[in-house]
């Protein structure tokens, strides 16, 4: 059995439109099962508070032994690298990680909603990880291979004029997202 958890970023509302949105529907009309989570104050987020609202989404999509796939997008992504759930047997439930956009600690630091997330000391997840960034991404002006990848040793799949890869940035339905999803061989390309 598996499942597939989303994690979406700040100021995010799960809005329709927004390839996380979407995705969660794709998935859904395909009967897996999906935890999609409203993160508290989505747009004064605290860390304490996303950390343990990940963390009961973690422990509901693993439920009976089901095998998940987190997708987290932005700061749901620094969240995972930096404060994932840690409670070890839980997270053992997890087989694949996608990180989409992670913001850099520089922008983080900058906007005082999310600054107290910049302080996150970033590590690689146990699971099979990949990101997927931009090389126009305002989030992450360093770009997430100086940032993430290459630091944490993860893999990046880098989308050519992408911008923070949401729906303003041309991604809404995403196809090759929902391929990865299904197929862990599918390879993720730009919209």
């Amino acid at each position: 059995m598996r499942a597939f958890l989303i994690l979406h970023g700040w100021d995010n509302f799960r809005p329709p439109g927004h390839w996380q949105r979407e995705l969660a529907t794709a998935l859904e009309q395909r009967g897996e099962r999906v935890v999609y989570p409203q993160l508290p104050d989505a747009a004064q987020p605290r860390l304490d508070a996303w950390r343990e609202a990940a963390g009961a989404a973690l422990r509901e999509a693993a439920e009976g032994g089901a095998r998940v796939t987190v997708i987290a997008h932005s700061l749901g992504a620094a969240l995972w690298l930096g404060a994932r759930p840690a409670d070890p047997a839980v997270e053992s439930s997890v087989d694949r990680v996608l990180l989409a956009a992670p913001p850099s600690p520089s922008f983080l630091g900058q906007n005082p909603e999310v600054a107290e997330f910049a302080d996150l000391t970033l590590s690689s997840p146990a699971a099979d990880t990949l990101i997927v960034a931009s090389d126009a991404d305002p989030c992450n002006p360093e770009g997430a291979e100086v940032v993430h990848g290459r630091p944490l040793g993860i893999p990046v799949v880098t989308v050519s004029g992408g911008g923070h890869l949401t729906p303003a940035s041309g991604y809404g339905e995403w196809p090759s997202m929902l391929e990865w999803c299904l197929d862990p061989r599918a390879v993720i390309r730009p919209r």
